[in-house]
């Protein structure tokens, strides 16, 4: 089985201060791997370092950063254009051509022509993850992606993931919704960094800053 993302000993910070050590996971072709623990864990924070975001403190990241898309709490849309003219902006930035598909997976035919900045809180969230597909990127690592969805808009978030992991793709996504398929779990609870690790480590860094 062919590996598309392979964590070995991972450490990471947030504001300075240890969050998570030991992290170690391997993300396959075809695999969705759900991240899972309490609020202030890091789940963020983890998914900011696979993403180049910010430095690990420790251990080993084996991707192509090519192949990774990185999908945070912001939307990342530029409000004076429409729905299919911030769609056709990405897909223009990665080569990929046509936005029928991603239209229509996240229902947004019928808003094609709207403003972003007239959309609705969960309209602007299925245009904002609808770029996903317009990267042709294979790796997926999503943050808290449903925030402001509804049921629907679940069910059309859930059948993108499975179709994007049946051709191939694979998914990385912190929730704490349950979406309707089978996946795989990760529980970072026993990779939370101890007062010592914290001790050791602190430098003042702050991520925040980029």
């Amino acid at each position: 089985m062919h590996m598309e993302c392979i964590v070995s000993d991972l450490a990471c910070m947030r504001g300075g201060v240890p969050v998570l050590t030991g992290v170690r996971f391997d993300l396959a072709a075809g695999q969705c791997l759900l991240l899972r623990g309490p609020n202030g864990i890091g789940k963020t924070t983890l998914l900011r370092t696979l993403a180049g975001l910010q430095p690990a403190l420790a251990g080993t990241v084996s991707l192509d950063r090519e192949a990774f898309a990185y999908a945070g709490h912001a939307d990342g849309l530029k409000a004076t254009l429409t729905v299919r003219e911030n769609l056709q902006f990405w897909a223009d930035v990665y080569g990929t051509g046509s936005i029928d598909q991603a239209l229509t997976a996240f229902n947004l035919s019928a808003l094609a022509d709207r403003a972003a900045h007239n959309l609705s809180a969960g309209q602007k969230r299925r245009l904002g993850l609808a770029r996903l597909l317009v990267t042709g990127r294979k790796i997926w690592a999503l943050d808290e992606p449903t925030v402001s969805l509804d049921t629907a808009s679940v069910a059309l978030f859930a059948e993108a993931i499975k179709t994007h992991c049946a051709a191939g793709g694979a998914a990385l996504i912190a929730t704490h919704i349950e979406l309707g398929f089978t996946a795989d779990v990760l529980d970072l609870t026993p990779f939370k960094a101890t007062a010592d690790s914290s001790a050791a480590h602190s430098d003042g860094f702050d991520e925040a800053f980029l």
